[in-house]
């Protein structure tokens, strides 16, 4: 069956999803660990493996059972990429539809949808949500070239729950800078009048108002921020999705609902 989807641009790097894959460990390790060798899929892993290869090695640390199949719709990315394999580690040539042997209980999707059309990243966020295992997740979002900045959905087979920002501490100048890593479902509804504008304004608002605990460093600054937020905004509050242990990470994360119409 032809694959489904375009190839991306392929850029890639060390290190350059690092910060999603530090959430995924902990907030889904757990799940990963409630089955007998959870398959979790790397769609779109770009121009080399090496995204792939992180993401196998940082699960393997909380999930010795799991295993990682690379997904490009590229075959001269699979070519290149089939050397690396090993136990565990397979790499095939595919797009949304997700060639692979059982449903995954995991599905990680970076930089692939930015190049579609909002009503074409519903209808792949449809089809990979169809695709997982029951219980399974999509995490789906986008970064700044070397990873400094992010933003990703976590989707569940019923459909988005939640969204998350990610920085690093020196990579951004105020919270509403990270818009531009939105997903491609909501990064065109940034406007007056739309829930993600709202939040974003409020992040902004309390960011500012959290000004002078830069004295202590740009991490607690972020810390108290976020504590302001989760005031008037369903932010999480507690592990694994939220609370002090992510936000000195430079992490956030908000309910879905409260953002999107």
């Amino acid at each position: 069956m032809r694959p489904v989807g375009e190839i991306t641009r392929g850029t890639t790097g060390h290190n350059r999803l690092r910060r999603s894959d530090r959430w995924v460990a902990a907030v889904y390790g757990r799940l990963l660990r409630a089955h007998d060798r959870p398959l979790v899929v790397d769609l779109g892993y770009g121009a080399t493996p090496v995204t792939t290869l992180e993401l196998f090695a940082r699960l393997r640390a909380v999930c010795r059972s799991v295993e990682v199949a690379g997904v490009e719709i590229d075959p001269a990315r699979v070519a290149a990429a089939r050397p690396y394999q090993r136990g565990g580690l397979t790499f095939l040539r595919g797009g949304f539809e997700l060639p692979v042997p059982r449903p995954p209980v995991l599905v990680r999707a970076f930089n692939v949808l930015r190049q579609y059309g909002e009503a074409d990243a519903w209808a792949a966020w449809d089809t990979l949500r169809s695709r997982l295992a029951p219980g399974g997740v999509l995490v789906e979002g986008t970064c700044s070239e070397i990873g400094h900045r992010a933003v990703w959905a976590a989707l569940g087979p019923e459909g988005p729950r939640t969204l998350t920002f990610a920085t690093r501490f020196t990579g951004f100048d105020r919270p509403s800078g990270l818009a531009e890593r939105l997903p491609k479902t909501l990064i065109h509804r940034n406007v007056p009048g739309e829930p993600i504008h709202a939040f974003l304004r409020d992040f902004d608002r309390a960011w500012a108002s959290c000004a002078p605990y830069r004295a202590y460093g740009t991490r607690h600054r972020w810390i108290e921020t976020a504590a302001l937020l989760a005031r008037d905004w369903p932010v999480a509050t507690v592990p694994p999705l939220g609370g002090r242990p992510r936000w000195r990470l430079g992490e956030l994360t908000v309910a879905w609902d409260a953002v999107s119409r």
